[in-house]
């Protein structure tokens, strides 16, 4: 059996999907695909006819979309549950992933870290409108997180879930911006939890810069 993933190693929803496969403790093989490259080979659009990122192929089962992938291994392979069992839990967690793609991911990641981290490492201007614009944002968006955590050690109650994964890869990205870090701080049980979630080992074995 061979599983396979495709996609940009700086990619936050690489990441998630890697993430996702750390905890199930799924061996895998890694293709690198950058989304940018607009000579993207014809052999990985078959796989993906939007050529974005990641795509996992096992034993010959192509998917795309990081939810459906996530959903995917936490079904496909053994080892630790990565959605709750109970419905009300798992539709929070579902909500989670819900909120973070569609409001979180754009300021906390292609504002704030893209303008204050990326940009420097790759001696590429930057944009500070975008990186205020970014940090205008930030505080709805980590308000309803805020509201939405259990206040437990996870997201959704006692135990990891896809919600952790998600969130967890954004708010990697956010906080190595000095002011997303402060800003994080002022949301205490997103604190709490972002301290205790960023020393596991699976965040720390798929760190991009690794």
């Amino acid at each position: 059996m061979t599983t396979v993933l495709h996609g940009y190693h700086l990619s936050v929803y690489l990441r998630i999907a890697r993430l996702a496969l750390a905890e199930k403790g799924v061996a895998y093989e890694r293709v690198e695909v950058n989304p940018f490259d607009p000579d993207r080979p014809a052999a990985y659009l078959e796989l993906h006819p939007f050529g974005r990122v990641p795509v996992l192929v096992h034993d010959g089962f192509a998917l795309y979309e990081t939810a459906a992938i996530t959903r995917y291994i936490d079904r496909a392979f053994p080892g630790p549950a990565l959605q709750p069992a109970d419905a009300r839990a798992l539709a929070r967690m579902d909500q989670i992933i819900g909120v973070v793609d569609a409001y979180a991911y754009w300021p906390l990641v292609r504002q704030v870290f893209a303008q204050r981290v990326m940009r420097p490492r790759f001696n590429r201007p930057v944009d500070e409108a975008e990186i205020a614009a970014g940090l205008a944002a930030a505080p709805r968006v980590l308000g309803a997180l805020e509201t939405l955590a259990s206040g437990a050690t996870f997201l959704v109650g006692s135990a990891l879930s896809l919600a952790d994964l998600h969130l967890g890869a954004m708010i990697a990205y956010f906080a190595e911006a000095p002011e997303g870090a402060a800003l994080l701080s002022s949301y205490p049980r997103l604190a709490a939890w972002w301290e205790s979630l960023a020393t596991r080992p699976s965040l720390i074995a798929t760190t991009p810069w690794r």
